[in-house]
């Protein structure tokens, strides 16, 4: 069974008030990027570590989340804030009653959760690098730092970050990207992030810094990729939404499912797509039926972008 590394420096406790035959029905679940992203390998049938911390009174329910989800937790301890949100989802609509980041990683913190990471990284066969809700958890040149390091330890690196994060993991080096046309938008990497043209020349430029597989999420509008197989436009089947969020996490999870097995560019993308259109059908971030998307991933159709047609327009 392929093993895939999460670092999810902060997962978050998430308590959902919803209604239920006319009574609030409280949900408690662990959330945050890496979560979501390890949520959907596991469906997959990936085995996953996960590299957190774990914070105060909601951190001990968070590990014990995580380990009754299946996960391997390899959680550095904290007196601290944790990070956790209270929303009431009873009119359907997300009502935030309370959201709190949590405290940032003192830096002996950091330090044991990075120790952790690169204990863990020559186990697995790749890792993801996945950022925490607030802004100031970590410095972003702890992903620069970590994105070097594990790739010295000869494990790839695939990262879905945005901002000063992501630039920090570009300059460390990676093997496999995920970005969002929105991301690369706000980062000044394209002026427009609804031009394909724009976003193409960004993806080419880099896969020509020596990432293997770029893959730009556009939302309804399907992904492009970029890498070393080829150049395609991405058209997955048109699903009813109820949930987007956690989409783009589900794709980046099931590429990291084919990648870890040693697949192939082609198919990590198929499931992909797939992964993100099934994802957006239900209410449970990172969720889907293991079947259901490898059945849809053979209704994924790539287009092949030749260079020429990237200089058209």
């Amino acid at each position: 069974m392929a093993r895939v590394l999460i670092f999810a420096p902060a997962p978050l406790l998430t308590v959902t008030v919803e209604e239920f035959r006319g009574e609030p029905d409280v949900h408690v679940h662990v959330g945050g990027q890496g979560v979501w992203q390890g949520r959907m390998l596991r469906s997959l049938g990936v085995d996953v570590a996960l590299v957190c911390s774990v914070a105060g009174e909601t951190g001990l329910v968070v590990r014990q989340l995580l380990e009754r989800e299946g996960f391997d937790v390899v959680a550095i301890e904290r007196d601290a804030i944790g990070p956790a949100y209270v929303h009431d989802r009873r009119d359907d609509d997300r009502e935030p009653i309370v959201e709190a980041e949590g405290e940032p990683l003192a830096r002996h913190e950091l330090d044991a959760l990075y120790s952790a990471a690169l204990s863990e990284a020559p186990k697995a066969d790749l890792v993801i690098l996945s950022g925490p809700e607030g802004e100031s958890m970590l410095e972003p040149d702890a992903y620069r730092r970590l994105a070097s390091d594990v790739r010295q330890l000869g494990v790839p690196v695939l990262v879905d970050l945005a901002g000063p994060r992501l630039e920090a993991a570009l300059e460390g080096g990676v093997d496999v990207l995920k970005v969002s046309h929105e991301e690369l938008e706000q980062d000044g990497r394209v002026e427009d992030g609804s031009d394909e043209q724009q976003l193409l020349r960004a993806a080419r430029q880099l896969a020509d810094e020596g990432i293997g597989l770029v893959a730009i999420t556009r939302a309804d509008a399907g992904s492009l990729v970029v890498g070393e197989e080829g150049a395609w436009r991405v058209v997955a089947p048109e699903l009813e939404p109820v949930e987007t969020r956690g989409a783009g996490d589900s794709y980046t999870a099931a590429v990291a499912a084919v990648l870890a097995e040693g697949g192939r560019h082609t198919d990590a993308i198929r499931l992909g797509a797939a992964a993100g259109a099934v994802n957006a059908t239900r209410r449970g971030l990172g969720t889907g039926d293991a079947d259901a998307i490898r059945a849809i991933a053979e209704r994924v159709e790539l287009q092949p972008i030749e260079p020429q047609q990237e200089d058209e327009g």
